[in-house]
């Protein structure tokens, strides 16, 4: 699903009333519909339900909803931001419309205007300001936001929180912003949804498809794209009657140290549920009784040394390559790595440990096979790309290490973002915060080894990899709940996601 900066959902709005046609208060009133079906369908009819309606055509949106509602037997009070003289106007349309109610509350609000307060069992709908807005709240609607956010009130934002910036970071915006506990967006998630520094603020979120027309959407050219199952299922590989193993490649994946086989363990049997034909693993040799006895559909390699990698094995029969669960830093390893970057022309997949080296010896990046794969949590991320001062600045610096070096960069979160070598990026949309538990990234690098010694590419080994890993993820919560949810739980359900993928 692509994801719109402002200015295009703007152009896609136009197109739409232009190309279908239909006229701009006949697509507010379709996406008003979508709002109060939501609505509708959420909230106890008993609870009140507030509005705060600006005048633009986000405040039109809310006077609708608010007609809508009242017309099914809830009780509807409206406030009106009187911030200047004039409506747009469809926001005027829908307010003359909604005044022929006459039961429907309306109040006027202007400088010094006080609010009620809202009870627990009470419900405010933020419709002031769309995502056009441009510059910080102030005045007697910043009073009045923070007043909705002192309140215990469940707030539902409309398309986005009022003062919020969708394409800049809210780090340095410093007029107050809506803290949803909804937001209701329309037809696509907002750059700004993708970061948790905006959690705060945007709360859950949904998407609500409003029908912009398909045309404009198929030829827009973004950068950001967010991950859903339509992008992953087209390029899934299918199996024929005859197939055999070495139908699906050979990966090596070298991981497992002194008290820490069990990252090997799990990126191991991850590879192979993933369906790699076949994977062995480059462990140090105190480990081979332990992965032989887990792992005994995997091949094992033997290490010289008994606690560290510390030399890199013969490359000749392997499709794909991962590195770095469990491997330490010691200096053994640190020159095995290198001498495994300098004798192989395939991408490499970096984890882990493979990364904070990286960090260390940062000339050897060049050295490195184009379209090589990394795996930061954020912590590592730092170490091999820098820090930087909130979550826009991070992602500008992921992309930019992804033109440079022409890699793909993984930086796992809550939205696992995945940046190309052209410089777009890719938010997933599965998994949940059950998978922050040790030993889940172990399992990602195994899935990712497991389909790119399968033939798919770089790029479709990550968005693919990326998208199961959570989707079993999610798929193990429902049955383990978040405090429960261990990493294997995630390997165990890779079946169930690839089933539910095709």
């Amino acid at each position: 699903m692509k994801i719109l900066p402002v200015k295009k959902i703007r152009e896609a709005d136009a197109y739409t009333i232009k190309h279908e046609p239909i006229a701009d208060i006949d697509l507010m009133e379709r996406a008003s519909t979508e709002l109060f079906e939501w609505i509708e369908a959420k909230t106890d009819p008993a609870k009140k339900i507030n509005i705060f309606c600006g005048l633009g055509n986000n405040g039109g949106d809310g006077f609708a909803v608010a007609r809508m509602l009242k017309e099914v037997g809830y009780e509807v009070a409206i406030f009106i931001l009187w911030y200047t003289d004039k409506m747009s106007p469809s926001c005027k349309l829908n307010f003359d419309r909604v005044k022929k109610i006459n039961s429907v509350q309306i109040t006027d609000l202007k400088e010094n205007n006080k609010i009620p307060h809202f009870s627990e069992n009470e419900v405010v709908i933020d419709a002031i300001f769309g995502s056009g807005l441009t510059r910080p709240i102030s005045g007697f609607i910043g009073n009045i936001v923070d007043q909705i956010n002192e309140s215990k009130a469940v707030v539902i934002s409309v398309d986005v929180p009022s003062g919020f910036f969708c394409d800049a970071t809210n780090t340095t915006n410093d007029g107050p912003i809506v803290h949803a506990d909804y937001t209701l967006t329309f037809q696509f998630p907002k750059y700004g949804f993708l970061f948790p520094e905006n959690d705060v603020y945007v709360g859950q979120w949904e998407v609500l498809h409003i029908g912009l027309h398909p045309e404009y959407i198929k030829k827009v050219d973004v950068n950001n794209y967010f991950l859903t199952v339509k992008d992953c299922k087209g390029f899934l590989k299918s199996r024929n009657k005859f197939d055999h193993k070495g139908k699906f490649g050979h990966g090596l994946l070298i991981a497992g140290g002194y008290g820490k086989m069990g990252a090997a363990v799990l990126a191991s049997k991850a590879g192979l549920k993933a369906g790699a034909g076949l994977i062995t693993t480059h462990i140090p040799s105190k480990g081979n009784d332990i992965l032989q006895s887990s792992v005994p559909a995997g091949i094992v390699s033997i290490d010289k040394n008994e606690k560290v990698f510390s030399e890199v094995p013969d490359l000749t029969s392997y499709n794909a390559v991962a590195v770095g669960p469990g491997i330490g830093q010691e200096m053994e390893t640190q020159k095995a790595l290198k001498l495994l970057i300098q004798n192989t022309g395939l991408p490499i997949i970096f984890d882990a440990d493979a990364i904070n080296i990286l960090g260390e010896n940062k000339t050897w990046i060049p050295f490195i096979p184009k379209h090589s794969i990394y795996t930061p949590h954020p912590k590592e991320f730092e170490r091999l790309i820098g820090t930087s001062y909130n979550n826009f600045d991070q992602n500008e610096m992921q992309r930019k290490f992804s033109i440079k070096h022409q890699a793909y960069v993984i930086l796992k979160g809550a939205h696992t973002v995945i940046s190309c070598p052209d410089g777009s990026c890719y938010f997933n949309s599965t998994g949940n915060p059950g998978m922050a538990t040790g030993g889940s990234g172990d399992v990602l690098t195994g899935i990712l080894l497991g389909l790119k010694a399968q033939g798919y590419s770089s790029l479709e080994t990550c968005l693919l990899g990326v998208y199961l890993h959570g989707l079993a993820g999610d798929i193990a919560f429902e049955k383990w709940g978040l405090e429960s949810l261990v990493a294997g739980n995630i390997t165990h359900n890779l079946g169930k996601a690839f089933k539910t993928l095709r």
